[in-house]
């Protein structure tokens, strides 16, 4: 089953310790419904030096993004840069096949619940 963001979508974070931070998904899970956001719920992870296939890996603390559950995120409407639900509506376009020739079809768009604009 499909989400409400996609990959590069700007999201303001609705429940938890970042609660009101507003950032860029960076990264999807589709199968555990998670998403990495730029920016929030960072956390330090200890990582030891040591040499891989690719060479040698620096050790240290890492500060990095950690995953947030997609429910407790909001898309960001860009005309106004507030939180809103999001709906779909099928529109109509005009498709064009590989010899040119044209036909009518229809597409998804994410419309904003709260201004009713195209997102």
């Amino acid at each position: 089953m499909g989400l409400h963001v996609k990959k590069g979508d700007v999201v303001q974070v609705m429940a938890g310790k970042d609660r009101g931070v507003t950032g860029r998904i960076l990264s999807i899970d589709l199968v555990r419904e998670r998403v990495i956001v730029e920016g929030v719920n960072r956390v330090k992870k200890h990582r030891k030096a040591g040499g891989g296939p690719r060479g040698q890996q620096q050790g240290g603390i890492i500060t990095a993004e950690a995953p947030v559950a997609v429910a407790s995120v909001q898309l960001v409407d860009p005309t106004d840069n507030r939180p809103t639900r999001v709906r779909y509506e099928r529109r109509p376009v005009e498709k064009r096949r590989r010899d040119g020739t044209t036909y009518e079809g229809t597409r998804s768009v994410r419309i904003s619940v709260r201004t009713g604009n195209e997102i």
